[in-house]
């Protein structure tokens, strides 16, 4: 079941729609609304909360990164069953 999962997933990763979607949630994460929503005065255990958001944002974006490396390695002719014809 995960294997199915996961070659579903590094197919849908694959299309070219998906890596202008997360480009430009990218960059919307990264402009003006979401930076001043979290650039507050606030802290959580004496880190403040805009780096805290920049650090998840990175670590997201270089684990995206990561599966999009997998859905390119993935062999086209690799059917759901792991199979290849």
């Amino acid at each position: 079941m995960w294997h199915k999962l996961r070659l579903l997933i590094l197919k849908r990763l694959r299309l070219r729609e998906s890596w202008v979607i997360f480009f430009i949630l990218g960059i919307i994460m990264m402009n003006h609304p979401f930076i001043s929503i979290f650039n507050k005065p606030y802290q959580a255990y004496h880190i403040p909360l805009l780096f805290i958001y920049l650090q998840i944002g990175w670590l997201v974006s270089i684990f995206v990164i990561y599966l999009y490396t997998k859905a390119i390695e993935l062999p086209e002719d690799e059917d759901d069953r792991g199979e290849r014809h």
